[in-house]
């Protein structure tokens, strides 16, 4: 596998991607201590050449914890106990965020309530406002 598919269109080179080998965190016993089965992947979405100029801005506007300001894709996958799966999921996760990326926003359509509408809010909050005050304690005189 060289390639990473996103979609059709858009392909990362594996050489572009940056895994790295680390001993995972949390509870495992002995076998955690040992051995480095969590990867640790980077990915640096503003030089790979492969990505479309308005596919790098939606990244870097993008609100994920996992890009950094300088458009640095950091994914830490420790939920397996193999390294293989381990580098399995991060490269998933990684293809769902630059999926998310590359598929345009739909446009919001400005709509305005119709009349009906209008007048039904407006009952409903007289409705409420006859109700408390209908509550309140009345002054004896």
């Amino acid at each position: 596998m060289d390639t990473l598919d996103i979609s059709n269109t858009l392909k990362i080179p594996m050489a572009e991607i940056s895994m790295t080998a680390i001993r995972a965190q949390g509870a495992g016993g002995q076998n955690v201590n040992k051995v480095a089965s969590a990867i640790h992947l980077r990915f640096d979405s503003q030089r790979c050449n492969a990505i479309p100029e308005h596919v790098r801005a939606r990244i870097l506007k993008s609100s994920d914890h996992r890009v950094t300001d300088s458009g640095v894709i950091i994914i830490k996958s420790q939920a397996f106990r193999t390294q293989e799966r381990n580098r399995q999921a991060a490269l998933i996760r990684l293809a769902e965020l630059l999926g998310r990326a590359v598929r345009e926003p739909k446009r919001r359509i400005k709509t305005k309530p119709s009349k009906k509408a209008k007048q039904k809010r407006l009952d409903a909050k007289n409705k409420r406002g006859a109700l408390k005050r209908s509550r309140r304690l009345r002054d004896s005189d």
